[in-house]
């Protein structure tokens, strides 16, 4: 809660203002009338000081304002909602300067426009509780927004990678292998690794790992892959090399206490990314990857596997890169998860650069189309119990849309979840830009499919892949011929 001092000083002078305003008074002519200065009354309002009661007095008496509603703490309803704001975390858990947004500032908007910004604080919250957007789900929301803000691209953080690199002497034209991140762990930071405990719990097995901060204890899952590992260990580096001493302690998170701990998580996690795949050596083969002559996804695979990653964290290193040296910024990145046999895919992870690309995340809880690559792969991996992973590429079009898009995805199973699938994927616009700095690209090459965002909102006829009918379609175009009706009645009546 907000410190009560400051508080007291806030709501006062937001009712001082709102007062002011409404006997459409301007700061100078209530220094005119109550004989206070300009200056002194504008502090008052922005929640600076708090003037002594016979100042209360004189504010009281000008303005015919009772001493008693002056001075509580009580708000009229229109600012009601702005009292609750205050009071609660919100304010200090997401560090406004992160958007170039201060507190004081951000209060002084909402004071300028109660009714509008109470009505639309009064949205947010009803749509919040009606879609069940919780805590941890406002948060990750911010941090997309603050992703989406700097275009993905952190560079203080790169260059934070190559000075831990300088400083550990390591090698990032060479692939970086666990065994030199663990050794910096225990040596310079007295981490002790144990890959037995885990284990030992059978209810933890969805965890890779979990940090025990009292003595430094790193329990990590012992069947982790190479590429699980390094990035573990990574962020651990992070944490400690970058002090983000507010952090969260297990890998997957299981809850966030504060804002400061998804955006750590984050910072982590994109100094883990940026040391694995850095940023000079991947911006070289993908010039000369671009540069082919024609399309070769074995050669993308090469990439991919000179790196000592998972598939996630290369297609996630691309929306940092592509933006920054590229100038490809209208991308999207997603991740689906599916259970075998379940008719629901979930879409757990997105972020968009530029433009709000489809699909998003299903509130509605509808059916996402079956033509997007990003559940084909999923599918093709199903089918043939062979496969470890699946890789997919097709140019995405939609009905009644001139937007296209170059979609890649891969598919692999969730190696701590028995019977779920997961596919990443990366999709660019198909620009006039991107064509020409795609030399292998060709129409012809890839497949085209024409898709939807959900099969109820869907008007693609005879889709085989629809698992739903098209129903709130169909509702839509029903009211549109009852409205359309309707005003030819009233234009024969006129």
């Amino acid at each position: 809660m907000m410190i009560e001092d400051e508080y007291i000083r806030l709501i006062f002078g937001l009712k001082l203002k709102q007062i002011r305003t409404e006997r459409n008074l301007s700061l100078f002519g209530l220094a005119k009338l109550t004989g206070l200065s300009k200056s002194y009354l504008n502090e008052i309002e922005k929640g600076k000081k708090y003037p002594k009661t016979d100042k209360i007095l004189i504010l009281s008496e000008k303005l015919e304002t009772p001493y008693d509603h002056l001075v509580s703490l009580k708000l009229d309803k229109n600012l009601a909602p702005i009292g609750e704001i205050l009071q609660s975390k919100i304010l200090k858990e997401i560090p406004l300067e992160l958007f170039g947004i201060k507190e004081n500032n951000l209060i002084d908007i909402v004071a300028n426009a109660p009714a509008k910004v109470n009505a639309f604080i009064s949205t947010i919250i009803k749509i919040a509780q009606n879609y069940n957007l919780t805590r941890e789900s406002f948060f990750l929301a911010s941090l997309r927004s603050y992703q989406e803000a700097h275009s993905n691209y952190f560079d203080d953080i790169e260059n934070d990678v190559e000075k831990f690199a300088e400083s550990y002497h390591l090698d990032l034209s060479k692939k970086i292998d666990s065994n030199d991140l663990e050794e910096i762990l225990i040596e310079e930071f007295g981490y002790t690794i144990n890959s037995d405990e885990l284990s030992k719990h059978d209810n933890l097995g969805e965890l890779r790992n979990i940090f025990i901060a009292k003595n430094k204890t790193l329990l990590i899952d012992k069947n982790i892959s190479e590429a699980q590992k390094i990035f573990i260990y990574a962020k651990e580096l992070a944490y400690n090399f970058l002090t983000l001493n507010d952090r969260l302690f297990t890998f997957p998170w299981i809850k966030f206490e504060s804002f400061d701990q998804v955006l750590n998580n984050f910072i982590a996690s994109y100094f883990a990314g940026a040391l694995i795949i850095p940023r000079k050596s991947i911006t070289e083969k993908l010039n000369n990857f671009f540069a082919l002559e024609e399309w070769n996804p074995s050669e993308l695979e090469k990439i991919m596997n000179h790196f000592n990653c998972s598939q996630e964290t290369f297609y996630q290193r691309l929306t940092n890169i592509l933006p920054k040296y590229f100038n490809i910024k209208n991308l999207f990145f997603l991740r689906f998860t599916h259970k075998v046999n379940s008719p629901e895919f979930r879409l757990n992870k997105e972020l968009h650069i530029t433009q709000q690309q489809a699909p998003h995340a299903n509130r509605n809880n509808e059916h996402y189309c079956r033509r997007w690559i990003s559940l084909k792969t999923i599918q093709d991996l199903e089918n043939n119990s062979k496969t470890k992973s699946t890789f997919g590429a097709q140019i995405s079009s939609y009905v009644n849309q001139k937007n296209e898009y170059l979609v890649l995805s891969s598919a692999t199973k969730d190696p701590f979840k028995k019977d779920i699938n997961r596919s990443v994927s990366i999709g660019l616009l198909l620009s006039s830009h991107l064509k020409k700095k795609l030399n292998f690209f060709d129409e012809n090459t890839f497949p085209k499919k024409l898709v939807g965002v959900t099969c109820e909102t869907c008007a693609v006829k005879d889709c085989s892949e629809r698992v739903a009918e098209p129903s709130r379609l169909e509702k839509q175009e029903k009211y549109k011929e009852i409205a359309n009706t309707v005003e030819k009645i009233i234009n024969s009546f006129s």
